[in-house]
């Protein structure tokens, strides 16, 4: 049996901010172990017990590319990225998925997974996708319920109906879909913790490609064709899988769940109107430590704790503390005689909230968005597909930046209109490229840029090349530039 995995990556993660950015995810950060999120969704498909699986395939916003596919890379997992030109929920990312999966006939069971889940009991994860597997081959549409142990209100629930025997299992613990709901009040999430039939609505799926193909031609076949138009108009780019960008957009948004899941439920043991002609949809029960890491109390809860229950990393200092969260990513972050809080430093920010308040950081992040501060979009350090630069000092005409470019890495041809720029090189060997000048500069050796000189940098070594740039003028904004090359497309 050949499985696909699919790693859905669009969401922004902003109530983990300020470690969450628009810019860069949740999905792309290591917050729990050395992996991202999506690193350890990829790892944790391997070695599933009698199925053949195809490389991964993500599907994401064509700005994470560049990391999305070095990350990759570092992992050894060469797959191929989906790129989505503009945001359109889940039921299209996934009808892109498909008809990628199926492009050579194969119909491979999908296993779709969103890209900032955390899942600690591995081995159970993987046998209960490998019985939800052999339903999807026969036919069925499979999402995975998870085990609820406490009445939340932050999750949407799966009410699970009468047992669905079939050939491979019958009797297993797949049950028919009864409902779909949203969100509960507290009392409502208590019944149904008591009620023993609810599941938590986990967002992962297994189905045939060929299988979600039909459900959507009957279900949403709008969406279908749009999105069969834009795969049709596309093109491949390396491991980048390029969509039709006007196609596309002319794609409505809708959700797995809307689109098709709730379309699938039976309603007192008797298939629904509309249920009948869809294939069967199936609930698998999941035991596997899932999160789905939607804000800092939850990542509190699933991160190694001291003997007070407290969680800390980076340079931390706490002294008569209890039940608190404090990360920090550069400076001394010290509490004392607090409980219950969530403190969170980074280069620009300084995060401090209740652990029972941290869903409000969404709000704290809108009012930086109205506001126009970068902060709400971005970190203060960038990363390119050549490398990343961090801008450490900031004043009236003047801007430094350190700037790290990977061995082979090179930045676009270009000219400014309103700055010259001092680079300085720490470490490695910059290529410069100065009007009709070519450099070579080593450790320790540095050269000026002219306003409006066209310019290059380039790291030809082995090593990381490491610089310190200054920028001075009137005007140091990053649409100062004007681009003549650029290998990586923008």
């Amino acid at each position: 049996m050949l499985i696909q995995p699919v790693v859905l990556s669009g969401g922004s993660g902003t109530r983990l901010w300020p470690l969450s950015r628009e810019k860069y995810p949740k999905q792309l950060l290591s917050l729990i172990g050395a992996d991202s999120l999506l690193q350890a969704t990829v790892r944790r498909v391997e070695g599933i017990a009698g199925a053949e699986l195809a490389p991964p395939m993500i599907v994401c916003n064509e700005e994470y590319r560049f990391v999305i596919a070095e990350q990759l890379r570092l992992m050894g997992k060469p797959g191929s990225i989906v790129l989505e030109p503009v945001g359109r929920n889940t039921a299209p990312a996934l009808t892109l998925a498909a008809l990628a999966a199926n492009k050579n006939g194969l119909d491979p069971v999908l296993l779709v997974m969103p890209s900032d889940h955390v899942i600690t009991d591995v081995a159970a994860f993987q046998g209960t996708v490998r019985q939800g597997a052999e339903l999807a081959a026969e036919g069925a549409i499979v999402t995975f319920g998870i085990t609820a142990d406490a009445p939340e209100t932050g999750y949407g629930y799966i009410q699970s109906g009468a047992a669905y025997p079939t050939k491979s299992q019958p009797a297993g613990a797949a049950r028919q879909i009864a409902r779909f709901v949203e969100k509960p009040d507290l009392a409502t999430a208590r019944e149904y913790l008591a009620a023993g039939s609810y599941l938590w609505n986990s967002g992962l799926f297994m189905m045939r490609a060929s299988i979600w193909l039909s459900a959507m031609r009957i279900c949403r076949p709008d969406i279908l064709q749009a999105c069969q138009s834009a795969w049709e108009r596309g093109s491949i780019d390396g491991e980048f899988i390029r969509v039709d960008k006007t196609e596309f957009a002319k794609c409505p948004g809708d959700s797995i769940d809307y689109a098709v899941m709730e379309r699938l439920a039976v309603s007192g043991g008797k298939a629904t109107d509309a249920a009948r002609s869809l294939p069967p949809g199936v609930v698998l029960p999941l035991t596997a430590g899932w999160s789905d890491v939607g804000a800092w109390d939850a990542l509190w809860q699933v991160l190694p704790k001291d003997s007070a229950g407290n969680v800390s990393q980076g340079d931390v200092m706490l002294q008569d503390c209890q039940d608190t969260l404090a990360l920090s990513e550069g400076r001394l972050v010290a509490c004392i005689g607090v409980s219950n809080l969530v403190v969170v430093e980074t280069a620009d920010a300084i995060l401090v909230a209740h652990k029972n308040k941290t869903q409000d950081v969404k709000k704290i992040v809108d009012s930086l968005k109205k506001q126009g501060r970068a902060e709400g979009s971005i970190h203060r350090k960038v990363f390119r597909p050549w490398g990343w630069y961090d801008s450490i000092d900031s004043g009236e005409r003047f801007q430094v930046k350190r700037i790290v470019v990977k061995p082979g890495g090179t930045l676009s041809l270009q000219m400014h209109h309103h700055r010259a720029e001092h680079w300085i090189v720490v470490r490695g060997t910059a290529k410069v490229t100065r009007g009709e000048e070519t450099l070579l500069l080593s450790e320790n050796q540095s050269t000026f840029i002219p306003l409006g000189t066209t310019h290059r940098l380039e790291n030809p070594g082995r090593v990381p090349l490491e610089m310190i740039e200054v920028q001075s003028g009137s005007y140091l904004g990053e649409d100062d530039i004007v681009r003549f090359e650029y290998l990586y497309g923008r």
